[in-house]
């Protein structure tokens, strides 16, 4: 079992910084791979960043890249978003998710096993 709590969403204006933790409990924190996702208002929930157990690789999607960086440190069993430029279509629920078979990772939410609570992340105009 892995619990996984995500802090730091709030209201914040366009352009504006925001960075999200998500602290792991219940494993062994250096042994899963971590991702964000959001969901956004009537939309699916899609795919934000995601990384490595050892943190060495990334990967963005598309709407993000440039802007988020997701960074982990195994040592606090916490996975990092920082999200610059932030823009209207960034507002959504942001969930940070863990995988723990062999193959987990990546951008598929079926890849995850454990998932947070959510965090709701605003951007206004």
């Amino acid at each position: 079992q892995v619990q996984l709590v995500e802090s730091g969403g709030g209201l914040v204006q366009t352009g504006d910084s925001l960075r999200l933790s998500c602290v792991a409990s219940g494993r062994t924190f250096s042994s899963l791979p971590m991702g964000w996702f959001r969901q956004a208002p009537g939309k699916e929930r899609e795919f934000v960043t995601a990384i490595s157990r050892s943190g060495s690789n990334t990967d963005y999607a598309d709407s993000v890249k440039c802007r988020f960086t997701i960074s982990r440190d195994n040592a606090k069993n916490t996975v990092y978003l920082q999200m610059n430029s932030m823009k209207t279509e960034d507002t959504a629920v942001y969930y940070c998710a863990a995988g723990i078979r062999t193959y987990s990772g990546g951008r598929s939410p079926k890849s995850y096993d454990y998932w947070g609570q959510g965090t709701q992340v605003t951007v206004s105009s």
